[in-house]
């Protein structure tokens, strides 16, 4: 039976709706935990196969909240929490990131590269370059060539995001090398014809090589600014009423669906 944890709380906001996206898309069991009460060890990692880091305003949501979070994860979690992730990393199952999720997964090292888990930063997330909060709708095209599960047969995407640090940065041009040669851009903002583009406002914070967002090399490690589980029924969509043959199904319930189809398969 695949367990799902989504961790909530510090003001994170997205747990019920992520836990109905999960529900809906064959999850058998979701668990909503308090940070602090996994980092006082009551929760184990070990006990789930999709692990979810969702979104909302952690920490208010100010410059830095996911540096704050991490820092948590680094100093007060009441065991070898290094040792507790990289483990169920390695063990192939997955990690989702989602807006401030992704901001904390990018900060605590899982992404773009695992090993540096809790040791270093490769890429980071900053204020968008336009210095405002986007709250709207984007495009999104995806890498085929991508390992993530959680993308497998998706070509597209048409999201929402609501963030003002949406920026991701890479340090260096050897990171920035590397991305590029194991394809670990996982989707880019994109015009209305599917090409990636840095234009704004379809390019809403300015990210290097307009990405959206990015995976580990083995792909079980995924993480996006755009809001999936946002997306989890018809009328969430701005004109389900007006082009209803264009919203016939919530395409935010395809990386969850597609998520839930692997682990039934790596069962």
């Amino acid at each position: 039976m695949s367990k799902t944890l989504i961790f909530s709380g510090l003001g994170l906001n997205c747990e019920r709706e992520t836990a109905y996206a999960c529900e809906i898309s064959g999850a058998e069991q979701v668990d909503i935990v308090h940070l602090l009460d996994f980092l006082k060890g009551d929760t184990k990692l070990s006990d789930y196969d999709l692990v979810i880091f969702i979104g909302g305003f952690l920490d208010g949501d100010y410059l830095g909240s996911a540096r704050v979070g991490v820092n948590r994860f680094k100093y007060a979690a009441e065991f070898d929490l290094k040792a507790e992730l990289e483990a169920y990393v390695a063990s192939g199952k997955l990690i989702l990131g989602i807006c401030n999720g992704f901001q904390f997964l990018v900060k605590l090292g899982l992404l773009p590269f695992d090993e540096d888990c809790m040791v270093s930063q490769s890429a980071s997330l900053t204020q968008n370059s336009n210095g405002l909060f986007e709250d709207r709708w984007v495009n999104l095209v995806i890498n085929s060539k991508n390992p993530s599960p959680f993308l497998k047969g998706i070509d597209s995407l048409y999201l929402p995001i609501r963030h003002g640090e949406g920026k991701i940065v890479v340090k260096d041009q050897k990171s920035q090398d590397l991305i590029h040669e194991q394809n670990l851009g996982a989707l880019y903002y994109a015009d209305k014809e599917g090409n990636s583009t840095a234009e704004y406002p379809a390019n809403p914070n300015g990210s290097w090589e307009n990405v959206a967002g990015l995976s580990n090399v083995a792909g079980n490690v995924f993480g996006l600014m755009p809001h999936p589980e946002a997306y989890n029924h018809v009328t969430n969509h701005p004109h389900w009423s007006r082009n209803p043959e264009e919203n016939s199904e919530p395409l935010g319930l395809k990386i969850f669906k597609n998520a839930y189809q692997y682990l039934s398969q790596k069962a």
